[in-house]
């Protein structure tokens, strides 16, 4: 292409004519992440000046602002002309061109239809997305980009080269062949492999041979490694060649390390996800190899890779822990301090499949440090039973293990059952935890999972309620044995009179479901409420709290429906998240107490309506499960509950809530379709599976039974997102629960089977 570089400095870059034109935007009615982009031509006017620290500083400034964590803006788009001018200049050029290109990156292309700003008809202004016009304004530049993938500097060529690859559909056509031109001449492996990846982005089927040509031994490593992943990427089969050239190149983030492709940088991993996201047979075996060859590497920094990748493969795969257990293992066994802490951790994700590691895990255990922790923490993941007793000999100075076994951080249920010398170990620690920290949690969550097992440790909880007063009732209840009621209770009751108004609450709730004794529970509630009264203001979470016991206590409770009215919000007020939650428990109460849902059903109607808030998944899920607690008498929601179903985050509780309140205007096998389909598509997994259960697997059609059986046996998890190392215990739960409702459902399918046709 021709482009004569110091004219369009010259002609382009007259700095007051820069500044000029600069000022001349109104950039404080452009918007970007931060609001008004009023700060922007002072951004660019540093950027293109004198003083590299205020330069450097514009440039974060910018990141911040017009590209925050790959977005864009208006404002982004009105930025690209005088940041190609700054490039075009020679200031900072390859920094710009890096900045111009995560503007295309964040952009889409634009509508093939007409140019911006109308619409055919014109009828009036169609505004182009954000997203579009910074495309379309990256693309403009394509002139300076495609120009600089000829510079003399090789960063300059490499960011060019990889900020013409994010111009999409809009500049394939100018770009691919200057591109292709410079990569048959190109010496430098980084911006042959920037200009490949490129190529690939903007010409997937034209790029495919070069793509596969460059994958053997003769190419420079990182042009090698850039086609391995480009193979996967274009969804060519792979190879023994692509095997052998990853394990000849191991390891592989140093290839990767210079590259502009952040999102790309860890090779192994990603073309083990990409390969595993096809979801075929062949393409997993594929994976399995690789990383079981990677895992028993002479080098510790492949293993280390491998270790990673072992992990996101447990994560997408069911069959990836016992194919990769072996090959793990070993590398946990060899591995020396550098690498040992993360081989240890994995291990813990391969769950019973990790039952060989066991030894292994157990000595490792036994030592010193947080070494010695990790090994505890994955064993009680693969060997619970043998963890309780391991965990007992140290619990002081095993916090990794502890909270593994007391639930994760997603404090779902413990797992390590009970054991006693592990019980004695909790007591003799509940005599010398101090106040904070998540040790009281973890310690009466392991006690109340044991329930009466646990009933020795009732006067180590008594001793230490003054210190623990929110944490610890709940356990007290949970392992209180009959003959010792008396003693908890009037432990509890002394508390219910002393301490901050939270405390004393959770004192009398735990001393209500421990006697039946309301007593001391309906003035605490009455004072925390009054403290709400009018709605609309103060923190939610104990008004909510204070509902919630309300509705526990029941109609004996009638004394604190005036305060209950009075804490709900104005009708009609704009409620945030928190007050919604705190209308709905008011709700509840309400119903639960009167045995009368009228004040109850305009409550939940006005939260199921308001659909448009951020993060309100749960608050409707709520919302929708308090409208099933109405029974009938919420059949004025049914409109409301039926909207919902569309929304697979919400399909399985408003389904239920519909089953409970309208059974008759349900849709059974569309429900059912509706259902799955959540399951399926992992955003509700449980709650769908958990509703197809409550509907009834009998009821279901040869094709939704079809469905729920592959959900329970299909290779690709179910569950995909959550907290590190919880996502294949949670999917293997989830397994367990679909397989349960097959077994339990086929039996009498087939017995209906054999009765219709003796029938017949």
């Amino acid at each position: 292409m021709d482009f004569d570089r110091a004219l369009f400095r010259d002609e382009l870059f007259h700095a007051e004519l820069f500044r000029a034109e600069l000022d001349a935007q109104p950039w404080a009615s452009y918007t970007h992440a931060y609001g008004s982009a009023e700060d922007v031509p002072g951004c660019l006017r540093a950027l293109a000046g004198d003083d590299d620290a205020a330069a450097e500083e514009a440039q974060s400034e910018l990141y911040g602002s017009i590209l925050h964590q790959g977005s864009v803006y208006e404002a982004s788009a009105k930025a690209v002309p005088f940041l190609a001018r700054i490039a075009a200049a020679g200031i900072r050029t390859a920094d710009v061109l890096l900045l111009i290109g995560g503007i295309a990156e964040g952009g889409t292309d634009p509508d093939p239809g007409p140019g911006p700003g109308s619409d055919p008809a014109g009828s009036g202004a169609v505004r182009e997305s954000d997203e579009a016009v910074c495309r379309r304004a990256v693309v403009a530049q394509l002139p300076l980009l495609l120009a600089s993938v000829e510079h003399e500097d090789r960063a300059v060529r490499q960011a060019a080269a990889w900020a013409a690859g994010w111009t999409g559909t809009a500049g394939a056509a100018l770009a691919v062949s200057a591109l292709r031109d410079r990569a048959a001449v190109e010496t430098d492996p980084l911006v042959r492999a920037e200009l490949l990846t490129s190529l690939v982005e903007l010409d997937l089927e034209g790029s495919a041979s070069a793509v596969a040509g460059a994958v053997g031994p003769d190419s420079p490593p990182e042009l090698r490694i850039a086609a391995v992943m480009a193979c996967a990427d274009i969804g060519l089969p792979w190879t023994r060649d692509h095997h052998e050239a990853v394990l000849d190149l191991l390891p592989l983030d140093r290839l990767a390390a210079d590259r502009y492709d952040h999102s790309r940088n860890e090779p192994l991993h990603d073309i083990c996800l990409t390969l595993l996201e096809r979801d075929t047979e062949a393409d997993r075996e594929a994976v399995f190899a690789l990383l079981d060859a990677a895992l028993r590497s002479a080098d510790p920094e492949a293993r280390t890779e491998a270790v990673w990748a072992v992990t996101t493969a447990c994560e997408l795969s069911r069959s990836a822990p016992a194919r990769l257990a072996p090959a793990l293992i070993s590398a946990a066994a060899e591995g020396g301090p550098d690498d040992e802490p993360g081989a240890l951790s994995a291990l813990g994700r391969l769950g019973p499949s990790g039952a060989p590691a066991a030894d292994l895990l157990a000595a490792r255990a036994a030592g010193d440090g947080d070494t010695a922790d990790r090994a505890l923490e994955a064993l009680v993941a693969v060997d619970p039973v043998r963890a309780a007793s391991l965990l007992a000999r140290d619990l002081e100075r095993r916090p990794r293990a502890l909270q593994a076994a007391s639930g994760g951080l997603a404090d779902s249920l413990p797992v390590v059952p009970y054991a006693p010398e592990l019980l004695a170990a909790v007591r003799r620690r509940l005599a010398t935890m101090e106040p904070g920290g998540t040790t009281p949690f973890r310690l009466t969550a392991l006690l109340a999972s044991w329930g009466p097992d646990a009933s020795d440790a009732v006067p180590e909880l008594l001793a230490a309620l003054p210190a623990h007063p929110r944490v610890l009732p709940k356990a007290l209840v949970a392992v209180c044995p009959p003959a010792r009621r008396a003693e908890v209770a009037d432990a509890l009751r002394a508390r219910t009179g002393t301490g901050p108004a939270g405390e004393r609450i959770e004192a009398a709730r735990a001393l209500h479901e421990l006697t039946g004794d309301h007593g001391p529970l309906l003035p605490l509630l009455a004072e925390r409420l009054a403290g709400s009264a009018g709605g609309g203001g103060g923190s939610a979470e104990p008004i909510r709290e204070a509902a919630e016991a309300a509705a526990a206590v029941g109609p004996v409770a009638a004394s604190l429906v005036p305060a209950l009215r009075a804490a709900l919000n104005s009708p009609g007020a704009e409620r945030n998240n928190p007050q919604m939650d705190d209308d709905i428990a008011l709700a509840v109460a309400l119903h639960r107490i009167t045995g009368d849902a009228a004040e109850a059903v305009p409550v939940l109607a006005g939260v199921l309506g308001d659909r448009d808030g951020l993060w309100r998944r749960w608050t409707l899920v709520r919302a929708a499960a308090a409208a099933g607690s109405l029974g009938p008498a919420a059949r004025p929601l049914v409109p409301v509950l039926k909207a919902l179903l569309a929304d697979p985050r919400q399909t399985p509780s408003a389904a239920l809530a519909l089953r409970a309140v309208a059974p008759d205007d349900l849709d059974a096998e569309h429900v059912a379709g509706l259902l799955l389909d959540a399951a399926e598509a992992g955003t509700a997994p449980f709650e769908a599976v958990d509703a197809l259960v409550a509907f009834g697997t009998d009821a279901l059609s040869d094709e939704h039974r079809a469905r729920l059986r592959e959900l329970g046996e299909r290779d690709r998890r179910v569950v995909r997102s959550g907290l590190d190392g919880t996502v294949e215990i949670t999917d293997e739960r989830l397994r367990a629960r679909v397989r349960a409702a097959v077994k339990d459902e086929w039996p009498r399918t087939k017995d209906q089977g054999r009765r219709t046709r003796a029938n017949e």
